[in-house]
């Protein structure tokens, strides 16, 4: 059993989570939900809507932590998919309601009642995970494998030059994480900004018999105009749907081991940095004594949006 979580639901979000319904090789056992792009209780709006949609109302949404660990007030982009989220495109409000437990309660259940079948996708800040992490010494080992969308590994960040938004959302959750022995695999956005989907792309997913390609499209344009304002690409990045793909077809990328370690204080919070087992150190040091993580290093951009481009235009 494989069990996609998905965080923040907005835009390209949107699109990894039609993915994973349209993946049969995946049973989706619950999404749990996050702020970032959106406010928590947004995003779980969001959620529900969209399992509505997917036709998929069965589907537990369980509602996570209103604020990271230690911060206060969450930072939330809206500015990225609009104030929805969705690329304000008023659509109606969902039929259904969130689960009776909280994201971190339903991610301990769910580890312990499946132990090593559960595959988690993180895709946004990790605060949720670390929650579960801290409540249950069994939840690292008795997960599959964790999917991270996160950090900027050896290049620059998209919320500062030192950091990635979903790391940068919750760092110290994220240090939690990444520190904890789970079986992790982290997909930076030095991956994710190779893959995209230009303007001839959206207008053949436009013109495509997918179930969902109309509404995606509708969503993507207040997303792609922020794309061309921000980043002077005319079309979108597709870090969301890349992570899910490195979920259910790992062959397309390469990776790298070492441990990753997260900051948490000065100009550089959230930066990620990874111990490439370069050198052997004479002393220890903050990465001493934690497991490795794999880090993606490398991917098959050509397959990788083909694999997604099939799933978004399937009928």
């Amino acid at each position: 059993m494989n069990s996609p979580r998905v965080a923040h639901h907005i835009g390209d979000d949107s699109m990894a989570i039609f993915m994973a319904f349209q993946s049969p090789e995946i049973e989706v056992i619950g999404l749990t939900t996050i702020f970032g792009n959106v406010a928590t209780k947004d995003a779980t709006h969001n959620a529900l809507l969209l399992c509505e949609i997917a036709e998929r109302p069965d589907v537990p949404v369980a509602e996570g932590s209103y604020e990271p660990l230690k911060r206060g007030e969450p930072r939330v982009a809206d500015f990225v998919h609009g104030s929805d989220g969705l690329g304000n495109i008023s659509l109606p409000p969902p039929k259904g309601s969130k689960a009776d437990k909280t994201a971190a309660e339903f991610l301990v259940e769910k580890a312990s009642q499946y132990p090593g079948e559960v595959s988690i996708l993180a895709l946004g800040p990790l605060t949720n995970l670390a929650l579960a992490i801290k409540s249950d010494s069994t939840f690292a080992s008795n997960v599959k494998k964790i999917v991270i969308l996160g950090g900027a590994f050896f290049a620059l960040g998209n919320v500062n030059p030192a950091a990635e938004a979903n790391i940068y959302g919750d760092p110290e959750a994220a240090d939690v994480v990444f520190t904890s022995g789970a079986n992790i695999v982290v997909v930076g956005i030095n991956i994710t900004t190779q893959v995209k989907l230009t303007d001839e792309d959206l207008a053949e997913l436009r013109e495509s018999k997918g179930r969902h390609a109309q509404l995606l499209s509708d969503m993507c344009k207040f997303y792609r105009d922020w794309h061309v304002k921000s980043d002077g690409l005319h079309g979108i990045f597709l870090h969301d749907p890349v992570s899910f793909v490195a979920l259910v077809r790992p062959d397309l990328f390469s990776y790298k081991k070492g441990v990753v370690r997260v900051e948490t204080q000065g100009i550089c919070v959230g930066h990620t940095l990874m111990d490439q087992g370069l050198k052997k150190w004479n002393s220890n040091n903050p990465w001493s004594e934690y497991s490795p993580v794999s880090v993606a290093w490398t991917v098959d951009v050509d397959q990788v949006v083909a694999h997604i481009k099939k799933l978004l235009m399937k009928p």
